[in-house]
């Protein structure tokens, strides 16, 4: 059976470290996030990766996106990082802005699509529980921890779980999601805004005036 525990601020050390060790020994673990929970894995562990993709019921080919707690942990994941994707780093993150960047070669990982896509959807979370747990475990492979096509699970009462599918559950609470994070896909020939969210197309545009709009 999974283990649940309430989320408390005051001592949010504890359930860290407890977060920490899940994600360490391979298990995949919910958490809350800004837009409701969310599943969360080691990025790195493949079985872990697939086992959340499973619990989504996604298709074959989906990649997870990865959650980053320093702008230099981007260094080691991304490739060809151009000046407006770091200008978009420095204007909106930590903050609900989702960098679509092509992954560094060789990266010991499979985040749903055997690497076919040549792309990786990053971003740095505000919520002070996943900065702290993403400095101890590094990066994160992250999915909605409702199904596949689903809004998002806002309270934990709503997981359609049998017990064994995690090794633990932080509870928070009823979530108030915020919108989805903004989507910009970034390559050394252009900047495309792939889905406005939270930060609007005139925000990103003034610092990427250039910005492709679909």
């Amino acid at each position: 059976m999974a283990t649940q525990v309430i989320f408390d601020v005051s001592n949010t050390s504890e359930h860290v470290g407890l977060a920490a060790k899940c994600i360490r020994d391979g298990f995949v673990i919910i958490a809350p996030h800004e837009n409701g929970y969310v599943y969360l894995c080691d990025a790195f562990s493949q079985d872990a990766v697939r086992a959340m993709h499973v619990l989504r019921g996604d298709a074959l080919g989906v990649a997870a996106q990865v959650l980053i707690s320093d702008h230099s942990q981007i260094e080691g994941l991304a490739r060809d990082i151009s000046e407006d994707a770091r200008a978009l780093m420095n204007a909106f993150w930590p903050g609900a802005l989702s960098l679509t960047l092509r992954p560094q070669r060789g990266l010991n990982w499979d985040l749903g699509d055997a690497g076919k896509l040549d792309w990786v959807s990053v971003r740095m979370p505000r919520h002070e529980f996943l900065q702290a747990l993403i400095k101890e475990t590094g990066p994160l492979a992250v999915a909605s921890a409702a199904m596949a096509g689903h809004p998002p699970i806002v309270e934990i009462s709503q997981l359609n779980l049998q017990g064994h599918e995690v090794a633990l559950i932080i509870d928070s609470g009823v979530i108030a999601a915020d919108a989805r994070s903004s989507h910009v896909e970034v390559e050394l020939t252009q900047t495309r805004l792939v889905r406005e969210g939270a930060i609007s197309q005139s925000e990103i545009a003034k610092v990427i005036p250039a910005l492709v709009i679909p």
